[in-house]
Order: C-alpha cells, then structure tokens, then sequence
C-alpha cells in the first residue's frame, strides 16, 4: 500500500491541501512506495506563520532551555539511527552502512548546538572612555528556511536547523520531494525531545513551494544546497528579496596523486571517494590528476578494486554500492559514460548496463572509469553525480594544480603525496574552500565549517561552524554610560561617600 507523506506545522502532522502530489520511488526496486505532498504558497504561509509565532516566546528563550532541549534531542536521534538511515535506504537508495555515516555526521552539528552557549558568547570593552562601556552581542534574526537536497536528506538539514534553532530563530525546512520521510522523522524527534510548537516545521513541494519561501516577507534568511544553477537563482532571488542567504552549489573534486604518492592507498581513497554513496555526494572525487608516469599502475588499481565493489539494494548488508535516485537520473548519468569514447576518452569500465538480479527494474549502474579525459570533454565539466571517475594526465605538479585551479567549481580536493613541502604548497596555492592531504574527502568536523569557492558557494557564509552561527545570527553593538552613584542628586543617599 502506497504511503502519504504530509507536512509537519505546529508541532503536528498537515495534511496537504493543494491537491498536488509528488510520487516517491524505491530506487532498488523501481516500484512508487509513497506520494508526498506538494505545497502551494498557502501552504508555505501558514509554516511561516507557525514559525513567526513561536520566535515570539522562543526568541527570548534562555540558552538553558534552548540546550536542555537539545541534548534530549541528540539522545533521541541516537537511540533512533537505525529508524532514520532504514527511511534513507527506502527512499533514496543508499546502502545502510552509508546512512548510519550520514546520520553520524548530522549528530555532529546537534552535539556543536547544543554548545552554543559557548558560541553565543559577546565581548565586552570595559572604560573604553569615562564610565563608558562597549558590549557586542549576538541575537537571532527570526524565521529562517532551509532549502535541502535529495542525497543527503538527514545530514543536510541537520547541517541547519538545530544549530539555527540553538541561536534563537524559528525554522521552515523545505527537504527534497524525492526523499521526504527523513526530514518528518527529524522533526518528530525534536518535538518529542520538547522542542515548542512551530519552532520547526516542514513543507514539501517543489518550485512553487521554493519560491514562495525566497518571496515571503517574515523569512529573514535561506539556507541553501544543490546544483549551481539551481544555488545561483536562490542567492539571487532570495538577496533581490533583501534574504541573507547562503547557497551551496556543485562541484567537480579533484585529487591530485604525485609521484611520490602510495599507490594503493591513492587507488583506495579514490574508489571510496568516487563511488561510495554511488557517488551522489557534492564531496565525491571525480577527477583523478595523475602527475608524471603514475598514470597508468594507478589506473589499474584502481580498476582492480572497482571490479570487486558489490552493487545491490541499500537493505542487504552485503551491498557496498545501491542505485541511483531515478531512472531519469541514472539515464543521465549513463549518457556522460556512452558519449566518452567519442569524446576522446578511454573506457575502462563501463557500468552502463549493470543490473540486479530480481531487481531489474530498479535505478541500477555500474562503476564507470574513464581515463585520459580532457578537459573540454562533456564528462569533465558537468558535474555528474553519479559513480563515474574521470582520469586525467599532468607532467607536472605545476600542470595539475594549474588544470584544477581552471575549473569554475571550487568546493573540495585533495592531494595524496609523501612530500610534506608539496602538500604545503598545495594548501596554500589551490583555489577551493575545502582541501585534504592524504584525505580524499576532506568534509570538515562540526565545529569547522564547510564550504567551497568560485561557482560551489553564492554567499558570505559558510555552513556550521562558526560560520554557521554568525549566519543565523546578527551583531549588535552596545554603548553605555552610568553616572557615578556619588552624583545621584541631592537627597538621594545610595551610600556612596560624595567625596569619592
């Protein structure tokens, strides 16, 4: 029986009303599990409205409450891991042992809100003149929204909410309509851990359901992360609103290997980092650059271990790769690897007719590795999404760094080199937000904050970390002057001698 997925406003389940339903597949099996529904902009006004009525009281709330709440709220997502990565698998796909790593790396910024009283902390000048005090402190700015994809329907939002809700604003999650049932459970929790009515809320929908959030005149700020195009016009819709934004976009990783690299620990990072999460992760190394003669041993192990990668669905514990989100999607994909060879591209592995045997109508596709790619070949600039591997030549380091600092994507890279001298000149000289050194997805912990250069981030803000809390947050400045007590007026003693 097909489930229905409603919107959670208020602190409760809504059922749509907008008469619009999106449906929700299981990728392993091809067959519409669930329909969720699609809000209008009415529909979008009353999460806000919710939202806007509960900052009222929880804007003013006191840290102490704000973190109790909180760490009720990490107890209860860790005691229910296993419910929200089974709700990944079933909708998007990807093995369980892959949304226990996301669910895992959503707690992380949970754990950093709930000490925020840490983060919140102001500064104060004091006697910066006479009986003259300057304090800076930090305050919410509202309602918020945030904007997430389909890839990572736990982590994403939890990059957000919870650290915007520690702060002092109000929430509007607007998840992915592919995968829908991970953000409801969230915000179940939170509302079982004790979070007030309207603090979060969630409305699914689609481009309308977007663009009433970027229009609506009580959402203070957007949070943002997808595709560049789609990140360009909500940083430029949503600023054109007067919106503080933050709008995450594509990528397309490099990982640079020298000479001087360990190959196999260069070939495993590179199958791990290509295809794990079937390599639907804006993080995922998609671009090998192979300096000097290391091409080709590289290639071949990585090949090797390519090979033995077991593709099946998300919920059998053998499975070390599941399919793609939609068939749509896993057409696309496959379109990049069948155009390579004409594109000048050799194929190494071709994983475009990989099937699963009683799942046949599932997502499905196999590891593809295509090597000797150039640089204006359609599998090289687009970013693909999928488990695809390009590999690519340099003579030199010098060459390698000049071939990735020229992409218009600057989210994340890394460089696999024995040499502490090279991978030092590497950090400093390479244009992306996100760098490792013998780590080929270099997503930093909480408490530092993730984000890319050029066309991988519209906007001044990183997410979580600190910059995450400045994000959701606004500065203001406070300057004091008290008479001295020994100048209250005549007749009024406080007990302060009047010589002092």
């Amino acid at each position: 029986m097909t489930k229905t997925v409603h919107h959670f406003i208020g602190g409760k389940t809504v059922e749509g009303t907008s008469g619009e339903w999106g449906p929700v597949t299981d990728p392993a099996t091809g067959v519409v599990t669930t329909r969720v529904a699609l809000a209008d902009a009415d529909e979008v006004g009353a999460a806000v409205a919710s939202a806007k009525e509960a900052y009222a009281t929880w804007g003013t709330s006191s840290l102490a409450q704000r973190t109790a709440i909180l760490f009720r709220y990490r107890a209860l997502l860790d005691a229910r891991r296993d419910d929200i990565a089974a709700a990944i698998t079933a909708e998007h796909g990807k093995v369980h042992s892959d949304a226990l790593g996301e669910v895992a790396r959503g707690l992380e910024i949970v754990e950093l809100a709930c000490g925020i009283t840490v983060q919140l902390k102001g500064e104060l000048s004091t006697q910066v003149s006479n009986r003259v005090d300057v304090a800076a402190i930090r305050q919410p700015l509202g309602v918020v929204a945030g904007i997430t994809p389909f890839n990572f329907p736990a982590m994403v939002p939890m990059w957000m909410f919870p650290l915007a809700v520690a702060c002092g604003n109000t929430f509007v999650l607007k998840p992915s309509e592919k995968d829908p049932s991970a953000a409801n459970l969230l915000a179940e929790l939170a509302s079982e851990a004790g979070l007030p009515d309207g603090v979060l809320n969630v409305v699914h929908g689609g481009k309308p359901a977007v663009d009433a959030l970027l229009a609506h005149p009580d959402v203070a700020a957007v949070s943002f992360v997808g595709s560049t195009p789609i990140a360009k016009y909500i940083h430029a819709t949503a600023s054109a609103n007067g919106k503080r934004v933050q709008a995450l976009g594509g990528a397309k990783n490099h990982m640079l290997v020298l000479p001087d690299a360990d190959l196999d620990a260069a070939a495993d990072a590179a199958v791990s980092a290509a295809y794990g999460s079937a390599g639907e992760r804006c993080m995922a190394i998609s671009a090998v650059v192979a300096v000097g003669a290391v091409g080709d041993e590289l290639v071949a192990k990585i090949r090797e271990r390519a090979e033995k990668i077991k593709i099946g669905p998300g919920n059998d514990p053998t499975s070390e790769m599941g399919p793609l989100i939609t068939a749509a999607h896993r057409d696309k994909v496959a379109s990049y690897v069948t155009g390579a060879a004409a594109q000048g591209a050799e194929v190494v592995l071709d994983g475009t007719g990989h099937t699963v045997d009683g799942h046949e109508d599932g997502h499905w596709i196999g590891l593809s590795l295509l090597d000797k790619v150039s640089t204006d070949s359609d599998a090289y600039r687009d970013e693909i999404f999928g488990p695809v591997l390009c590999v690519l030549r340099a003579e030199t380091y010098e060459e390698g760094v000049a071939l990735i600092n020229a992409s218009p994507f600057g989210n994340g890279t890394a460089i696999f080199t024995r040499d502490g001298g090279a991978a030092r000149r590497f950090q400093l000289e390479i244009q992306a937000g996100m760098v490792g050194v013998n780590v080929p997805i270099p997503v930093p912990v909480g408490y530092h904050s993730f984000g890319g250069w050029k066309d991988s981030l519209f906007g001044d803000h990183h997410i979580y970390g600190n910059d995450g809390v400045h994000f959701y947050t606004r500065g203001k400045v406070v300057t004091t002057r008290w008479p001295d007590p020994s100048d209250a007026p005549a007749g009024v003693d406080l007990g302060f001698p009047r010589n002092h």
